[in-house]
């Protein structure tokens, strides 16, 4: 399989991405390529101009602050997976990162591509919703940051206008001693997952639940965050019972059906996520 005709543009710096952006018409940005090219060449997308990303300046960068990690919108799955700030950050991170896809995908892959392409089974948009991640997009009016709770419009849909582009994604830390759990549930490894939960939790000096994040990726459009479910884990121990009240809650969801999973073998698949998610997370709190 072929793509259609485009033209393809290599610039190296964001202003002159901006420029083509506000020029051309039906024109796409190749961010590492590993969702989109087998897009191109099935011919799901056909546009007249393509912008690689691979040369442009400053969209590489990892940043760490007190409050989280700063990473520019071109930073390779792989770069993110090796580094040590991750594993000893962000851990969740480093967890979903071993299930992205395979070792030659993750080479090129990269955290911006993946979240603007917005795939529901994708394992970074999972996790930028756990996270409270914020994006920072770039645009003929200047710069816009926008919770990453806000940049899902719909399905594969960012709030992304045509002449827009992310450059930098936020993805604020936990305290030391939180707890944290990522499982999907795939065919086999390294295809799309059919459901996904990430489950994050943070312990009291009492030994109860003082916050919780829990978010489940391919049920929906979007990632969903079951906040009955966060609000039962609240105040409690993680007991076996609340344990089984939260599935409970991440079943009534509401999901989405296609022509291989059903609608409600997924909302089935969402309890089950959520409760081994939650298990991992309670094991490793502190």
């Amino acid at each position: 399989m072929k793509p259609a005709p485009f033209s393809y543009h290599d610039p190296d710096r964001i202003e002159e991405v901006l420029a083509l952006l506000g020029r051309l018409e039906n024109a796409r940005l190749l961010a590492g390529g590993q969702s989109l090219m087998p897009m191109l060449n099935m011919r799901y997308a056909q546009p007249d101009h393509l912008i690689d990303l691979g040369r442009v300046e400053g969209l590489d960068g990892l940043t760490e602050n007190a409050e989280a990690l700063v990473c520019g919108a071109m930073v390779r799955q792989r770069t993110l997976e090796f580094s040590g700030i991750v594993r000893r950050r962000l851990p969740i991170l480093h967890e979903a990162l071993l299930e992205v896809g395979h070792r030659q995908t993750r080479n090129r892959g990269t955290l911006g591509g993946s979240l603007c392409h917005l795939d529901p089974a994708a394992e970074l948009v999972t996790i930028a919703s756990a996270l409270d991640a914020e994006v920072t997009i770039r645009g003929p009016d200047g710069e816009r940051k926008v919770p990453f709770a806000e940049f899902p419009l719909g399905f594969m849909t960012p709030c992304l206008a045509p002449e827009e582009m992310l450059t930098e994604v936020r993805l604020p830390f936990w305290p030391a001693g939180h707890g944290y759990g990522f499982v999907e549930f795939a065919r086999r490894h390294g295809d799309f997952a059919i459901a996904s939960a990430a489950a994050l939790v943070l312990r009291d000096g009492a030994g109860r639940i003082a916050r919780a994040a829990l978010v489940l990726g391919g049920i929906a459009a979007a990632p969903v965050r079951p906040r009955a479910a966060e609000r039962a884990l609240v105040g409690s121990r993680g007991e076996e019972a609340v344990i089984r009240d939260v599935g409970a809650l991440s079943r009534e969801v509401e999901a989405m059906g296609d022509a291989l999973v059903p609608a409600s073998y997924r909302r089935r698949l969402a309890g089950v996520m959520a409760e081994r998610a939650l298990r991992r997370a309670l094991a490793s709190a502190e």
